[in-house]
C-alpha cells in the first residue's frame, strides 16, 4: 500500500509545482536595468544624476577659438587648450596615403595654444604661432613642459614651459611623411612619466602605443588594428581602432588609452605595457574619444564619448576605476555635447574641462557642494526582482497572491481526502476478506500485523 499511495501523490506532483509558481513564468523573459539584448542607452542615461554643473560665461568672452582638439592643466592650474584656428579637417585634407594635402597653406599663423585662468577664464599666456598645421593632442608634464602632436606633420614635439618661445626642445617623426618604425602616422597623444619616459599614441594609421626614454629613444611598442584584416565581435586586448588619447594613473603606475572606435579604455602597466584591463559601458556607447583620470575617491575616469547613434547621447561621464560602474553624467546643455574631443580633470576632481571641435568651445564644470562623494551610481542589474522593478503588466497584487495560496490549499486538501478515502477502502476490504477466510486465529493475526506494520518484508 505504501507504493500505491506514493504513485497517487506523483500524479498530482506536476500540478502542485505549477500551483506554487503563481505569477512567475514571465520572469525567464524579463530583463531588468539594462541587461536586455536591445539596450536603450537613452533610458540608461536618463537614470544618471550628476554632481557637476557647467560654469556660465566661462571662459571670458574675449577668448576666440577655432576647432579645439585638446585641453590639459599646467602645474599652476591654468587651463591650456590647443586649437586649430582657421583650419578644418575635412574629407579632402589627406590623400589615400595619409599625406597632408594643404601644405601650401603654410603653418597656422595665429596662437594655437592658449592658457586660461581657471577662475576668470582670461588668457594668461599664449604661444604656438607658425608651428602647427593640424593640432591634435596636448599634454603638460610635471615639469611644465608641453608635448604636442600634429596629425598633418606626423610629428611629436616637446616644448619647454609656456612654449619656450615657440622653439621645440625635441621633435620626433618626419615632417609630412607618414610611416612606421621611427616615423609616425597621425599621432594623437602623449603621456609623460615622472622619470622622463613618455608614451605616444600612434594613432590613426598605425594603431600602436610606443614608449620612449627621456632622450627620445624607443624602448618598446605594442598594439595593432582591430579593424584591418580581421573582424572581431569584441576586439581583443592590445588591438585598437584608433588609440585617440592617453592618460596616466600615476598612483597605480598605469597608462591608459582611449580606444575610440571600440568604445573602450584599455590600460597597461607603465613599466612594460602588459595589459591590465579594459573599461566599457553600453551607457557610454561604442565611441569613446577621450578620458582623464583623478585619484580622488580611490580612482575615477572622466570620459567623453562621440556621436554614435540616435539612442546614445553625447555626454561626459564619471566611471569608477574599481567597480567600472558609470557613476554620473555631465554636459553643456541638457547634459549633452555636440562633438567633444578631449577632457581634463583636476587632481582632486573638483573641476572638469571639456573641449569641442564644433562648436568651437571649452567648458568648465565644477563639483556640486552638496555631494562630496561624487558617487551616484547607476543601479546594477538586479538578481532578485521586486514588484517595483517589474513592468505594470507583470506586477502581482496581494489579492493575486491570496488567490494563489487559496488554490494551493484546496488542491492539497483534495489530494489528502482522496488518499485517506482510498486507504479506508482498502482497509475495509481486507477486513471483510479476513472475516470469511477459513484460516485460524494465528493466520489472521499475522495478516493484521502485515497491515499495521507496513514492513516491505511482509508484503
Amino acid at each position: 500500500m505504501h507504493h500505491k499511495i506514493s504513485s497517487i501523490l506523483l500524479l498530482f506532483l506536476p500540478f502542485l509545482i505549477t500551483s506554487t509558481q503563481v505569477s512567475r513564468p514571465f520572469l525567464k523573459d524579463l530583463k531588468v536595468n539594462g541587461s536586455k539584448e536591445s539596450f536603450n542607452a537613452t533610458a540608461a542615461n536618463e537614470k544618471l544624476n550628476t554632481t557637476y554643473s557647467v560654469v556660465p560665461d566661462w571662459p571670458d568672452g574675449s577668448v576666440k577659438l577655432g576647432s579645439v582638439s585638446a585641453v590639459t592643466l599646467d602645474v599652476d592650474g591654468n587651463v591650456v587648450v590647443f586649437h586649430r584656428d582657421d583650419r578644418l579637417w575635412t574629407a579632402n585634407t589627406f590623400d589615400m596615403s595619409n599625406v597632408y594635402r594643404e601644405q601650401f597653406k603654410g603653418a597656422i599663423k595665429g596662437f594655437t595654444v592658449l592658457a586660461l585662468d581657471k577662475a576668470s577664464g582670461r588668457v594668461v599666456y599664449k604661444w604656438g604661432r607658425n608651428l602647427f598645421y593640424m593640432p591634435h593632442g596636448l599634454t603638460i608634464d610635471h615639469e611644465n613642459n608641453a608635448w604636442a602632436t600634429d596629425v598633418a606633420l606626423h610629428q611629436v614635439m616637446k616644448f619647454g614651459p609656456k612654449g619656450s618661445s615657440d622653439k621645440p626642445l625635441m621633435v620626433l617623426g618626419s615632417k609630412f611623411l607618414p610611416g612606421q618604425g621611427n616615423k609616425f602616422c597621425k599621432p594623437t597623444s602623449v603621456a609623460v612619466l615622472k622619470n622622463g619616459d613618455f608614451f605616444v599614441a600612434d594613432g590613426y594609421c598605425n594603431a600602436r602605443i610606443i614608449k620612449f626614454n627621456k632622450a627620445g629613444e624607443q624602448i618598446l611598442q605594442w598594439g595593432e588594428h582591430s579593424f584591418m584584416g580581421h573582424s572581431f565581435p569584441v576586439a581583443p586586448r592590445n588591438h585598437f581602432a584608433i588609440p585617440h588619447a592617453l592618460t596616466l594613473l600615476q598612483d597605480k603606475n598605469i597608462v591608459c588609452a582611449a580606444d575610440r572606435e571600440n568604445g573602450r579604455i584599455q590600460c597597461f602597466t607603465a613599466l612594460n605595457g602588459t595589459f591590465v584591463g579594459q573599461f566599457h559601458s553600453q551607457t557610454i556607447g561604442d565611441r569613446l574619444f577621450s578620458m582623464a583620470y583623478s585619484p580622488a575617491s580611490n580612482g575615477q575616469f572622466f570620459i567623453v564619448n562621440g556621436p554614435d547613434s540616435p539612442n546614445t547621447p553625447v555626454s561626459g561621464y564619471v566611471m569608477d576605476y574599481k567597480s567600472k560602474n558609470v557613476l554620473s553624467r555631465f554636459g553643456a546643455q541638457n547634459f549633452q555635447f555636440s562633438n567633444p574631443h578631449d577632457v581634463a580633470v583636476s587632481e582632486d576632481a573638483e573641476e572638469v574641462y571639456v573641449v569641442e571641435l564644433d562648436p568651437y568651445k571649452v567648458y568648465k564644470f565644477v563639483k556640486s557642494k552638496t555631494d562630496k562623494s561624487g558617487r551616484i551610481p547607476v543601479k546594477p542589474t538586479v538578481t532578485s526582482v521586486d514588484d517595483k522593478d517589474l513592468p505594470s503588466a507583470a506586477k502581482t497584487t496581494r489579492s493575486d497572491r491570496k488567490k494563489g495560496s487559496l488554490a494551493l490549499l484546496v488542491v492539497v486538501l483534495v489530494v489528502l481526502f482522496g488518499v485517506l478515502t482510498l486507504a479506508m477502502t482498502l482497509l475495509i476490504s481486507r477486513r471483510r476478506r479476513r472475516g470469511n477466510d477459513s484460516k485460524d486465529k494465528l493466520s489472521q493475526g499475522i495478516e493484521y500485523n502485515k497491515l499495521v506494520a507496513g514492513d516491505d518484508d511482509f508484503e
